[in-house]
């Protein structure tokens, strides 16, 4: 073989073993680059409240779904809020486990517009971790929340006088859990 053949074939795995290297570290970099700047209304993770509460107010709708396989009923305790941007808000969900058996589930969330999800955060959250549901039992289960002023600065975020956070309640069972639990701990 040639020199020139031995560089394009080096070259040539090269850029296959990259591909191959890329597609593994594909998700863990999008999650990373959702999570950093809220594409796909993906929201954040505060650890503290903002200091400052400004006078435009905004209103927070509260969405609840259930994946089928899930024998979960989850609801919103109240339909929406109106709160100023950097005002924190704490709300409740109700789950109640209709089976007969404990249900092991997780929520997945978002929020819409999705423009808006790098400016809606939360300090505490029930989607950071697996719930273990007891059959029968209804349990309230709390978000705590707020808008950060930073959005009255973003002139895309103008038209912004509603936002809807929305949860997907499934039942977390399998390597998808598993993902969904590093995922959730990844952010808290």
């Amino acid at each position: 073989m040639n020199k020139r053949a031995r560089l394009t074939t080096g070259i040539v795995v090269g850029v296959a073993i990259g591909m191959l290297g890329l597609s593994f570290a594909a998700e863990p970099l999008y999650s990373t680059f959702c999570r950093i700047t809220g594409f796909g209304g993906t929201t954040q993770v505060a650890v503290e409240r903002p200091t400052e509460v400004l006078d435009r107010q905004v209103r927070v709708a509260f969405d609840a779904n259930v994946d089928p396989a899930a024998p979960l009923s989850f609801r919103a305790k109240q339909a929406h809020v109106d709160l100023k941007l950097g005002e924190t808000m704490m709300v409740f969900y109700e789950v109640t486990n209709t089976s007969s058996e404990p249900v092991k589930a997780m929520a997945t969330f978002n929020v819409v517009p999705h423009k808006v999800g790098r400016y809606f955060n939360k300090i505490q959250c029930f989607c950071f971790v697996e719930q273990t549901n007891e059959p029968g039992v209804t349990v309230e289960i709390p978000v705590v929340f707020f808008v950060s002023p930073d959005m009255a600065k973003d002139w895309q975020a103008d038209d912004v006088k509603g936002i809807t956070l929305s949860y997907t309640y499934y039942r977390a069972t399998g390597a998808q859990a598993e993902a969904r639990r590093e995922d959730a701990s990844a952010v808290n």
